[in-house]
């Protein structure tokens, strides 16, 4: 059998639940969207473009934020209604790039359209993943490897966009750069020089491939930079610069 003061102490945390008032939060109209209502405005995309139907790939989604006089006018008055909740997302399907909008509180797209200007959406973790799949993965390049004498296994690949220079029309394209490690985690130091990849991600096929001219690597020895592994001897100590008053100069000219 519970004791007295057991049966006082359920009755009332029991109380104090059923008598406080449900409280709901309401977001700040410039707080950020999280992550429930990511996968919310998710759902209202795939919902009007269907995977059966389209190929669409989010590039971005982020808050639609309120027009300055709305902003302005709720300030004034905090208590009243807040401006609705929109999300702005930044959509490719069929090779398109598309700007919608999402009203969270009625669930729908209530502004979609196609982006004709120059430009194109930042890359995904997917896209630049199966980009350097295909270049690690290309006879040629191989083949460009076998001739240095390089370990397939100790090469590392990234992406760079080609970058836009004026031209009226372009295609989304990367740039494939690789390194090798054998022997260092400073990837950078080590390019393999003298092969040029592209990758066509509308395609998603290798559109151009030149391997130009054969150089030797830099060495692996010295390039150790995490402290944690840097054996002596060291460099010398930088000093830091000395915190300069108001209205005075830092430096002084010889």
């Amino acid at each position: 059998m519970a004791s007295p003061l057991k049966v006082v102490l359920l009755f009332s945390i029991f109380s104090i639940i059923s008598l406080s008032p449900i409280t709901c939060y309401n977001p700040h109209p410039l707080d950020s969207l999280t992550p429930v209502k990511l996968l919310q405005v998710r759902a209202i995309v795939n919902k009007y473009y269907p995977s059966s139907k389209y190929k669409l790939t989010f590039h971005f989604v982020g808050l639609e934020e309120p027009d300055k006089p709305v902003m302005l006018s709720w300030l004034s008055k905090p208590t009243s209604k807040t401006p609705p909740r929109r999300a702005f997302v930044i959509a490719l399907f069929n090779k398109k790039c598309n700007t919608i909008v999402v009203d969270l509180s009625k669930r729908s797209i209530i502004s979609d359209k196609v982006y004709n200007g120059t430009g194109y959406p930042i890359l995904t973790i997917e896209e630049q993943d199966a980009a350097i799949d295909l270049a690690v993965k290309h006879e040629p390049f191989l083949a460009s490897l076998k001739k240095r004498g390089l370990n397939a296994s100790e090469v590392v690949c990234s992406t760079q966009s080609i970058g836009w220079f004026g031209e009226e029309k372009t295609k989304r394209k990367v740039k494939i750069p690789c390194f090798y490690l054998n022997g260092t985690v400073n990837l950078y130091l080590r390019p393999i020089e003298g092969i040029s990849i592209t990758v066509d991600l509308e395609e998603m096929k290798i559109s151009e491939y030149i391997d130009r001219f054969v150089t030797s690597l830099p060495k692996a020895e010295g390039t150790e930079y995490r402290a944690s592994k840097v054996r002596p001897p060291f460099p010398p100590r930088l000093n830091g610069a000395p915190p300069t008053p108001p209205g005075k100069k830092g430096f002084k000219i010889d």
